[in-house]
């Protein structure tokens, strides 16, 4: 029987979920990779006007993240049930990561997983 999605009634409620679904630091570090490398190529694609370029972000930053959800963290992306949310904690999380903040995203998730277990 398949898991039913979770419910938020905020982005704020959802963001401790999300850092959760990447309590892994590889995870994280694949996400940031995959969109950076994404953000890289669409914008090149961009500039040189290329438009199968600018595909770039979501074909090699979903690429690279969606499969350390089922390999690495051992879980559905959050993106299937709420890809808005998502798409602004990726950002979020890819921020706190380049600010030198990881360990808050671990304490975050772990914090969470403490609280929610498996439920």
């Amino acid at each position: 029987m398949a898991k039913q999605q979770r419910e938020f009634e905020s982005f704020e409620e959802f963001w401790p979920y999300y850092v959760a679904m990447h309590s892994k630091a590889a995870t994280r570090w694949v996400h940031l990779t995959g969109t950076l490398t994404g953000l890289t190529v669409s914008a090149y694609g961009l500039v040189k006007r290329r438009r199968r370029l600018m595909l770039g972000l979501p074909v090699i930053g979903y690429g690279t993240a969606w499969p350390a959800h089922f390999w690495i963290e051992g879980n559905n992306p959050a993106t299937f049930g709420h890809p808005l949310w998502s798409l602004r904690g990726d950002a979020k999380m890819i921020t706190t990561m380049l600010a030198g903040r990881d360990h808050e995203l671990a304490e975050t998730a772990a914090k969470w997983l403490a609280e929610h277990g498996d439920d």
